[in-house]
């Protein structure tokens, strides 16, 4: 077991310095940027399926695309290790840049692919590299931009500064699909077919030169800073995903356990459900995107107070409060579902306000893990290998359950999930006020 023993932080400082606010202002408005080029990839993929696979049939050719979005996260763990390790070795500013300058990149890659069509098998192969970046990217963003805001953070602010990392996250979903819900409804099916979500893709990529020049502009970490010596004296020795393994594998442990039960449900509710609805119960596209649009607006403007209740009752409650809740409530949620807008519309907000208990507290609980010679890649890579694992594949296999006609028996999946989720939360150590130097 890892030696990481919990030491009561003084209790001073709950406010953010200037320089504290503009490094959180800078971790967070990057990472939005990078998650909207990822989550574009499923807003739009019923659409742009057909034209990187063979297009007899449509059913299968949206599988084929959504084993494609499988396949970015089985890159994340790797992502995360290389980018990670190098996040620690020289700097959360410069680890940050990378990550989206390669994310941006592939966005570009995607809008400019020609067709199947036009050049065969390799628009497959194009679309596989260019996800498989856009996983390696992802991989390394979680972990060097979660320590870079939580390490900003005053000693009882932790909670609320992590919360931004997910209040980024879902403001990328939240972009995403207020591109997919104004590019749907502006376009008529043909332009949407044919040229509307490769202009999906483009707007990505340009906001991805924003972020990099927001990031090429600020300060370093002073957790970094401060650590020079160590990080120097031992990273430089072994690589810090070995450092974390060996020193503190209780650690990784519990970070991969946090992450189970919320990448899971995350992936689904906030980036899956409107396309499971469409697929499942007929509901226009449009009317799904809008209504995920609405419920994720509502969920990032959530995250921070239930940040701030974290910091003031713990990690513990919180996080239980969302596995719990799903464990009770997935089967009337999913099972509500209808080709109806307010219908759909209620399922999302149920899901989101159940879901603040997890994405509040995730970046800061895995931030509390690790010191700082370790501490992008103690977060990025165990949590990375859970994505891969449980959020990568859920699409894939909800589609496939719908496909064979077991659709009514999702719920099941996310009960297990929530399930799994509450006894790790139970039984984890509380981490607040915990010294993370």
């Amino acid at each position: 077991m890892s030696t990481d023993a919990t030491h009561t932080q003084p209790p001073h400082d709950t406010k953010l310095s200037k320089k504290g606010r503009k490094a959180l202002l800078a971790g967070a408005v990057g990472n939005t940027v990078e998650w909207v080029d990822w989550a574009i990839y499923t807003t739009f993929s019923s659409v742009f399926a057909v034209h990187f696979f063979p297009g007899d049939d449509p059913a299968a050719a949206l599988l084929a695309t959504l084993a494609v979005f499988a396949v970015g996260f089985i890159m994340r763990p790797i992502g995360a290790a290389v980018l990670g390790n190098y996040a620690d070795r020289h700097g959360r500013k410069k680890g940050m840049a990378l990550t989206i300058g390669l994310m941006a990149g592939a966005s570009l890659l995607i809008a400019i692919t020609p067709d199947y069509s036009m050049i065969g098998i390799a628009a497959p192969i194009v679309l596989v590299l260019a996800r498989m970046l856009q996983g390696f990217s992802a991989g390394g963003e979680f972990g060097a931009s979660s320590a870079f805001m939580v390490e900003a953070a005053a000693p009882k602010r932790r909670a609320f500064a992590g919360s931004w990392q997910q209040v980024s996250v879902g403001a990328g979903g939240l972009i995403a699909a207020g591109i997919g819900a104004v590019i749907t409804s502006a376009l008529d099916s043909d332009a949407l077919d044919s040229w509307g979500w490769r202009l999906a893709f483009a707007l990505g990529a340009l906001l991805g030169l924003f972020g990099l020049w927001l990031r090429t502009n600020v300060a370093e970490s002073e957790s970094f800073e401060a650590t020079k010596a160590a990080r120097e004296g031992e990273v430089k020795q072994k690589r810090s995903y070995l450092t974390m393994f060996v020193k503190h594998p209780g650690a990784v442990a519990r970070v991969f356990g946090i992450t189970i039960a919320g990448t899971l449900l995350y992936y689904i509710w906030v980036s899956y459900l409107p396309t499971y609805a469409h697929v499942a119960t007929g509901l226009p596209l449009n009317q799904a995107l809008t209504a995920n649009f609405i419920s994720i607006g509502y969920f990032i403007c959530m995250l921070p107070f239930v940040g701030i209740l974290s910091d003031k009752i713990g990690r513990k409650p919180t996080m239980s409060a969302f596995a719990g809740g799903f464990l009770v409530l997935a089967f009337p949620l999913l099972n509500f579902l209808d080709n109806n807008f307010w219908v759909f519309l209620a399922v999302e907000i149920v899901g989101m306000t159940l879901l603040l208990g997890y994405s509040a507290n995730c970046a800061v609980i895995m931030a509390e893990q690790f010191p700082p010679e370790v501490r992008a890649t103690g977060i990025g890579l165990p949590y990375a290998l859970a994505v891969a694992i449980f959020g990568g594949t859920a699409p894939y296999i909800i589609t496939w359950m719908n496909d064979i006609g077991i659709g009514d028996k999702v719920w099941i999946y996310c009960a297990i999930a929530a399930a799994v989720g509450l006894a790790v939360y139970l039984t984890m150590p509380e981490t607040k006020g915990k010294k993370i130097a």
